[in-house]
Formats: structure tokens, sequence, C-alpha cells
């Protein structure tokens, strides 16, 4: 399956354009397409996580909601983290009894028991999506529901505010973006761990500006526009300024993948930044597979996470197939944050059902178990680029 997997391409010529979709069609606009611009869908009308997105973009006013949705330049990333997973298809296995396979979903995090393989990962801005409680449903849902919320740098809540939301014994990471200002960054440590973090994430794949056309418009750009001194060497140095964990968030290539392993690092990330940072680069799901083929014993070395493209639970299932350990999610819980506490928790619920309707209808017994098995390498794929201006 490794060499195989490897010769993948999923950038091949294109043989006919296609529209550019934000969401699949869920029918959704059949039922409420009527609604006026600024009318939110009822929840109960919510069936998966794109309808979120649906819901999201008639309710925000525009620059906020281009906020959210924007990706770097020409947003080839963007669209290339959620269609990587529809190249990687299932090999199902059947007979199997999976009945018991939904008591299989919680796991450990860095040593914290959360109820599912996903988690909310760190996204700016709540207050574009919700004005009034900002971050709030964000951090009650997790708490609810019992999975990671990891803070981000750039919320409207403080991370003292995000403090006194936490619930007794919920799990909270903090993600920083740091400069060379110890004094800054002893500062924040500080205040994280005071908060109640038990971990903190550290952005390193954004080392400079993203070039965000859709966000410029409205100006809403990159929450931080710096060129930002990030090493190894500085990790290290990093890691003497607090005992809290330091999990690398923005890992791209298996070499680094491997490096961070021979540094010692207590947890790595794959992402590109939700496609925002870089056009032109192969999704989280692409690097999972190259660690897999090229160095799996990464997997079992340091513990694993991913996010970009994540709509449903087929797409956490196959990242956990590869041996990452937890995966993120950041706009389809900014979009449910429309809706509050409810709206999250209502997502959260959604893909926890998916994942273990997946994971049953592949045979997967027991997600703890999960392995590359089920998924089918392909060969090079002719990729249509989409029509620009199909909205």
């Amino acid at each position: 399956m490794r060499s195989s997997i490897l010769t993948f391409s999923l950038l091949g010529g294109a043989l006919a354009a296609r529209p550019w979709l934000d969401e699949p069609d869920t029918g959704i606009d059949g039922v409420f397409g009527n609604m006026a611009d600024g009318e939110l869908v009822p929840l109960d009308g919510i069936v998966g996580l794109p309808d979120f997105q649906y819901a999201a973009r008639k309710y925000m006013p525009l620059a906020n909601y281009s906020y959210y949705r924007n990706g770097a330049a020409g947003e080839w990333s963007y669209r290339r983290n959620l269609e990587s997973f529809s190249m990687y298809p299932f090999r199902p296995h059947m007979m199997r009894d999976i009945t018991n396979v939904e008591s299989t979903l919680s796991t450990t995090i860095l040593g914290h028991n959360v109820s599912a393989p996903f988690f909310i990962a760190p996204c700016s801005r709540g207050a574009y999506g919700n004005p009034v409680e900002k971050e709030k449903g964000l951090i009650e849902a997790a708490a609810s529901r019992g999975i990671l919320y990891m803070a981000a740098f750039f919320a409207d809540l403080t991370m003292e505010e995000i403090g006194e939301l936490k619930a007794e014994n919920q799990t909270i990471f903090r993600q920083v973006y740091l400069d060379r200002n110890d004094t800054a960054t002893q500062e924040i440590f500080d205040k994280a761990k005071a908060a109640g973090a038990t971990a903190i994430v550290y952005t390193v794949d954004s080392p400079a500006n993203g070039v965000r056309h859709r966000a410029a418009r409205f100006g809403v750009g990159s929450a931080d526009s710096s060129y930002s001194y990030i090493t190894w060497d500085e990790y290290d140095r990093l890691k003497t300024m607090t005992d809290l964990p330091i999990v690398i968030k923005g890992l791209q290539t298996v070499e680094d993948a491997q490096e961070a392993v021979r540094r010692g690092v207590d947890a790595i990330y794959l992402s590109n930044h939700g496609g925002r940072q870089t056009d032109g680069v192969r999704s989280p799901l692409e690097v999972a597979v190259e660690i897999h083929e090229q160095a799996p014993e990464v997997f079992g070395q340091v513990e694993v996470y991913a996010d970009g493209g994540v709509r449903y639970g087929a797409d956490v299932l196959k990242l956990l197939a590869l041996g990452v350990r937890a995966v993120g999610l950041g706009r389809p819980f900014m979009f449910a944050n429309v809706y509050g506490t409810r709206g999250v928790e209502r997502a959260i619920d959604l893909l926890r059902e998916e994942l273990a309707w997946d994971a049953g209808n592949t045979g997967v017994a027991s997600l703890r178990d999960v392995d590359p098995k089920i998924l089918s390498p392909l060969p090079p794929v002719q990729w249509s680029p989409p029509v620009f201006g199909a909205w």
C-alpha cells in the first residue's frame, strides 16, 4: 500500500471544469432557500456539518463570513483540503461484529480523557459569528460533550474569560503565536496555565502573512501579519519557559515529523492553517499518508493530530486509520457557533454519530483498532479545477 499510495497525485491534468461549490447539495436550499439573508435556518433543519456553512452564509454579514471562509490566493489549498478525502476510498470489510463500536469513541489526548477522537481546533474571532456570546458556545459545548477545546490566541474572549467559563475538569489547550519578546511570552504561558489550560499549541504554519484576497477585500485579513522567528532551537528554548507540554501545530512533511520526534516534542499537529496561508500545498491527509508510507513509526513515537477540510465522520475515520490520534475541525464549529452552545453541541453530536456509523459500515469494530487496511490506494487521478465565479 505504501509505495502505491505515494504515487498518487491529486493535481493531475484537468479533464473538465466544474462549479466551485462551498458545500454539497444536501437539499437544504430547496427547503430554506426562500429565507431572507440575515435569517437563521432552524437548528432542527441542520442534518450535517455542511449545512452549518449554508446557514452561516445566509445569516452572517458578508465581511464576517468571508473571514471564516477565506483561503490563500486562488484557494486551491482550501479546496484540496476538502477534496483529498474523496481520493482515498474505503475498502469495507463485512461480516464483522460492530454492535459496540459507539462505546469505543473515547480516547486520550496527552493523557486527558475525551469522549471522541476529534476536537474544536483553534479559530479566531468568535464574535464574527456570535457577537454576543463570542466563543462561549464553543467552550460550553466542548464541556457538555466531553471533547477537547483549543482556545485560539486571537479569540474575542480573553484567556481569563475563557478560564472563567471553563467547566471543572474540562480539557482546554491554549494556541499561541509568539515573537521574540521573552517577557510577553512568559506572560502568555503563565496566563494560560492560570486559566486552566493543560497544554500550549505552538503555531508554526504561519511564519508570514497569508495572501488572502477574499478577506482583504473586506479588511478582515490575517490576525497575525508579522514575520515570525520560528525554529527548532527556538522550540527547545521555549520548552524551558513552561512546564506545560507544547504541541507543534502546522507540520507538513515527514521530515519535520521525524525531526519533532528527535527533539522529543510532546505532540505534533498536521495542518496547513486551513489552506489560509500558502496556496498550492498538500492537504494534511496527504501529509499523514506520506508519514505512514515513509516513517510509520512516527505514529507510535508521538501523538499526532491533524485538521483541514474535515466535514464528515468518514473524513475523521480516514485520518484515524492512518495513525492520527485526534482530528481537529475549525470552520464547521465556527459556523455552528452562530447558534451558540446548542448549535455547537448539535455539530458534535452529528459528527459522533457519523463517525460511529461509518466505522461500522467499513467493518471497524473498535476505533481503537482501526488501521490503514480499510483504505484503498489509487493510481494518479485527473483533478478538474473549479470554474471561478460559480457560487
